[in-house]
């Protein structure tokens, strides 16, 4: 068993510029994260940023025309839950602001695949659009966005992926990450970018009068900030502080039970309550269920859940999710375990694993292979792509990275080395989607792990997980659950606080499938006793009634059971002594 190292966070050696309010131990957490003013961690909507990226007004011109003029709207989203809450907040929004036709059109990832492809396209055509938008996706779908002008309609492309050597010949690009845009956050989601489309176009429609002159309202976008938060934190995007402010403020609808009904629904059949609600819940708990329509069926279902009026439909709809869920479980389980097979000749040690890990079986399900790669790479702590079979001749993989590993950036290498071996690709630093012809798959591996170790230094390798640093006995307590609880929104580069501790272990035994529930003693003070939880443990080591004690890395949470609240450690490295 190879356990991750236990690296101290660093802190921040700036001045500090924190009140009384904000009490020691999460002053020290939030410098451990770069943040030295109480400026810095404001969640009010009046910090937001204002709606300023390149492309924007213009986009806000058309869609307006589009609108005054009547036009059909046709938006292309795309088949996760960043593109369906985008899909959904465009929908509503445009509804809002008095569009009488808006549609939408979410590819089937077995069909068509990712993005605004010329198939599509014709498919969209079919509807009559006037307008394409695209939503999560078009900023690389350099022929798609050909073919629609070709046959006479206009495109607006919204999207946050990382941009490629040539941009599609849009009517407007609205998309932080495109060259020239200086807007200052670029860790946008999809559905973040398209919230700001909507504040520009929302200004643009005010500024003509519209409203006043179809004697509408108009409309309050902080109305769809619970779309906006799931959508973000269920695309693992960095929290940076304006993501902390749309993440906040949707959380804060939803815990005032002013959600919409499916998101609600959804909630409801993952058991969590409302107004309990932090960020991990939406990335664990909602996001998967929604996720789950576009990785083994339509994501339209889940647009439609999204889009419910009433409860019972939306329950109705997040059921249909939750069997879909299950079903996903099940295979991702299977293909697991297949993939661990394959690598029981090689894995022997940290030595013999490659840089890089490909894995493809033939039966393998599309939809799944990047919840495999997830998986792969978080045991064996190396950038990974798991493949499926998209026809007899293509494969199309999911690839997964490690921290100081660009994954988009390494594929490009690979692209630029051995041009006749990709067919296209694109995506993030730390996730990535790309295809080949099945017969490049095995140069393919061999050129992956070659440009992966000739790039990157061999320290990167070790798994290591970032602590804040051990706890008192005294402070492992519910006022600072609850503290640590409410200090967020945590998420990906802002993250949950992680304590580590030696723990005496007073009881042990296995609960559901894997997970590991323990009863802990503090080593000083054995009569303070704390429940924690580990999930999935390896039950080739626990339990272990040998154990006696173990080092732990931890999250202080609040559990709360039958009308109880305590705290609880929640396990994130467990090590024996």
């Amino acid at each position: 068993m190879v356990y991750r190292k236990l690296v101290r966070r660093p802190v921040s050696d700036k001045p500090a510029n924190f009140s009384e309010n904000i009490p020691p131990l999460l002053q020290q957490i939030y410098l451990s994260r770069g943040v030295v003013s109480e400026s810095e961690i404001s969640t009010e909507l009046k910090s937001l940023l204002p709606p300023k990226l390149k492309g924007l007004p213009l986009a806000a011109k058309l869609l307006a025309d589009a609108i005054e003029a009547n036009q059909r709207i046709q938006i292309v989203g795309d088949f996760d839950a960043d593109g369906a809450t985008s899909t959904a907040l465009g929908l509503l929004a445009f509804t809002a602001m008095g569009a009488k036709h808006v549609d939408f059109l979410v590819p089937n990832r077995f069909e068509y695949g990712y993005g605004l492809t010329p198939e599509i396209v014709f498919v969209a055509a079919e509807m009559q659009p006037d307008i394409i938008v695209t939503v999560d996706n078009g900023i690389s779908s350099i022929e798609g966005v050909a073919a629609a002008k070709a046959l006479g309609i206009q495109v607006v492309v919204t999207d946050h992926h990382l941009p490629g050597d040539e941009l599609p010949e849009a009517d407007a690009i609205v998309n932080p990450n495109q060259p020239g845009c200086d807007f200052p956050s670029k860790a946008l989601a999809g559905v973040g970018v398209m919230f700001y489309v909507l504040s520009g176009l929302r200004n643009e429609l005010k500024q003509r009068a519209w409203f006043e002159r179809q004697n509408i309202a108009v409309p309050n976008l902080g109305e769809f900030l619970d779309l906006v938060a799931l959508g973000t934190v269920a695309d693992v995007v960095p929290l940076d502080q304006n993501n902390r402010i749309l993440v906040e403020n949707g959380l804060r609808r939803i815990r005032a039970n002013r959600a919409r009904p499916g998101i609600q629904a959804l909630l409801q059949i993952a058991k969590r309550q409302p107004h309990r609600l932090v960020a991990s819940d939406l990335g664990f708990a909602v996001g998967p269920r929604l996720n789950a329509a576009g990785r083994l069926d339509d994501m339209s279902l889940g647009i439609r859940c999204l889009m419910a009026e009433s409860a019972q439909e939306a329950q109705l709809l997040a059921s249909e999710l939750d069997s879909l869920n299950l079903e996903r479980r099940e295979i991702e389980q299977g293909m697991q375990q297949e993939a661990l097979k394959s690598l029981e000749s090689i894995a022997l040690s940290e030595e013999s694993l490659p840089w890089g890990i490909c894995l493809h079986q033939d039966t393998w399900h599309q939809g799944v292979v990047g919840i495999v790669a997830s998986r792969i790479k978080d045991k064996f702590h190396r950038p990974t792509i798991a493949f499926a079979e998209a026809d007899e001749n293509e494969l199309k993989g999911s690839a997964r990275s490690i921290p100081g590993v660009h994954m988009r950036d390494t594929l490009d290498l690979v692209a630029k080395r051995y041009p006749q071996l990709l067919t296209k690709f694109g995506g993030h630093a730390m996730a990535a989607g790309l295809s080949l012809a099945k017969e490049n798959y095995q140069a393919f591996s061999e050129a992956f792990s070659e440009i992966l170790a000739e790039q990157n230094d061999k320290s990167l390798l070790s798994a290591s997980l970032m602590t804040d640093g051990a706890l008192a006995g005294a402070d492992i307590n519910l006022a600072n659950a609850q503290m640590l609880r409410q200090g967020g929104p945590w998420g990906q580069h802002f993250p949950e606080p992680i304590f580590e501790g030696e723990f005496q272990i007073v009881q042990q035994r296995i609960v559901g499938a894997a997970h590991l529930k323990l009863v802990l003693a503090d080593v000083e003070n054995p009569q303070d006793v704390i429940d924690a939880i580990a999930f999935n443990v390896d039950l080739a080591v626990w339990p272990n009634e040998g154990i006696k004690r173990a080092h732990l890395a931890y999250k202080l949470d609040v559990n709360e059971f039958r009308g109880r609240v305590s705290p609880q450690l929640m396990v994130e490295e467990l090590q024996p002594l």
